[in-house]
């Protein structure tokens, strides 16, 4: 026998997110709505665009709400009335209150970008890539009060190579999530779900990126500042003050070779290298931006700035 569709509305804001939306408006689940944040300035101009979900949803004729609160009686009306069954999240970006986890008969249910209870919170990936792990991947989990604390429905894994950056692991984790999500939903739909509670003990957090953390310690060993840059890219990316100007690390490479220099220090600044001593062993910058310019290769810098070995990076100018 084969079980009926749900009706299911979706909570999610971020590129991360559409993924797992198209995968919904594939499936043979209905879509009956989309919950998104409201639209935000963006840019110098600051004007108002529609976030990706937003756009993706309107683009294929789903229904948008787009609450400034959640606790807003027009919203949970307006949530209620469209009589779904099951929600999904996927980066919604806000804590879902009681009254709207009360709403769907079948609860809600999460696609987190970790291997819960590893990384609860909102920079999962970053903070994965940050502490050097060599694997990560995607959860299916219940919504609960708690931040990501839910029983697991479904996980998918994938390895983290050492010079991937945290735009291309999320990317990919998107990916791998709505497929997952959709089979999760299939075996809701046929009653077919084991729900595995998460070990509460074994939990970290993933606390949300701010832009002080783009301020590089050069005290770290070689392969931590490494990981730094990769980890805070696309935001707020690493940096540090060379010569007075900050100058942001897009990308680099670790080495172990004993720096005989202070942290922070030039070692070498030919046309082909940029070399920084670390707390133990070197960094290898292949690619940087001074603040306000466009990205350039370490060759490029370079050819166009005055860098010779023992200038020093600074924290501050």
């Amino acid at each position: 026998m084969v079980a009926a569709p749900l009706r299911v509305v979706f909570f999610g804001t971020p590129e991360f997110a559409v993924p797992t939306l198209d995968a919904l408006l594939a499936s043979s689940h209905t879509l009956v709505g989309v919950v998104c944040q409201p639209d935000r300035p963006r840019g110098r101009g600051h004007k108002t665009f529609a976030g990706p979900v937003k756009s993706r949803a309107v683009s294929a004729g789903v229904a948008v709400l787009q609450p400034a609160r959640l606790r807003d009686e027009g919203f949970l009306h307006g949530l209620a009335a469209l009589g779904a069954d099951l929600g999904v999240v996927a980066a919604y970006g806000r804590i879902l209150t009681d009254a709207v986890l009360a709403i769907p008969r079948l609860g809600l249910i999460n696609v987190h970008a970790s291997l819960l209870p590893h990384y609860r919170g909102a920079a999962p990936v970053h903070r994965a890539i940050i502490a050097g792990d060599r694997d990560t991947g995607v959860t299916i989990m219940r919504v609960v009060k708690a931040l990501d604390a839910g029983p697991m429905l479904a996980t998918a894994h994938r390895p983290i190579g050492d010079s991937e950056t945290s735009d291309t692991v999320e990317r990919d984790l998107a990916r791998i999530g709505a497929p997952l999500l959709v089979e999760t939903v299939d075996r809701l739909a046929a009653g077919a779900v084991i729900e595995t509670p998460q070990d509460d003990s074994a939990a970290t957090y993933a606390h949300r990126l701010t832009k002080e953390d783009s301020a590089l310690d050069w005290n770290a060993p070689a392969a931590h500042v490494h990981n730094r840059v990769r980890g805070l890219h696309p935001w707020p990316h690493a940096s540090s003050f060379l010569n007075g100007r900050r100058l942001i690390l897009l990308r680099s490479s670790p080495s172990d070779e004993a720096a005989g220099a202070p942290p922070g220090t030039i070692l070498e600044a030919t046309p082909g290298d940029l070399v920084v001593a670390a707390g133990s062993g070197r960094v290898h910058l292949v690619e940087v931006q001074l603040e306000g310019k466009r990205p350039m290769t370490a060759r490029e810098f370079l050819a166009g700035h005055r860098v010779s070995p023992g200038d020093r990076f600074a924290p501050t100018p």
